[in-house]
């Protein structure tokens, strides 16, 4: 029986469990900021907006959303989970705490964090941030 290198791959997959879905891959499109439904926190003011959450074509979990949170406000308490996690600042200043080291974040910074560190984040200054999260992998918290 001959097989493709993409074949063996997703046979791998199945046999490993790498493949988190059954469900098809997200289609490929472009996403209007001015189009993306607004969620607002209550207690925050933060407003959220979803931009999608799917799988990719190997199956690995994927979410993109675009947060824009008010100067001093945090989007929850410091945390850690299982997937990675990636945010790149649009606008404002982000504080960043990861393992107990702090960072400032401007415009065009990105803040990586690996599965499982602690991290926090608080926006600084005198005006909102506004940043996309990316997360990857499986969104369990650990």
């Amino acid at each position: 029986m001959d097989l493709t290198r993409r074949e063996l791959n997703a046979f791998w997959a199945l046999l490993t469990g790498a493949n988190h879905s059954t469900g098809a891959a997200l289609p490929s499109r472009c996403f209007s900021f001015q189009d993306l439904p607004v969620r607002v926190d209550p207690k925050t003011h933060a407003e959220f907006r979803q931009v999608f959450k799917g799988v990719t074509h190997d199956g690995v979990p994927i979410d993109l959303h675009i947060t824009t949170m008010p100067p001093g406000e945090m989007p929850h308490p410091p945390h850690h989970h299982v997937h990675e996690e990636m945010m790149m600042v649009q606008q404002g200043k982000l504080e960043a705490t990861i393992s107990g080291k702090t960072s400032t974040a401007g415009p065009g910074s990105v803040i990586y964090i690996l599965s499982n560190e602690e991290h926090g984040l608080r926006s600084v200054g005198d005006t909102a941030a506004q940043y996309f999260v990316l997360a990857i992998g499986e969104q369990t918290t650990s």
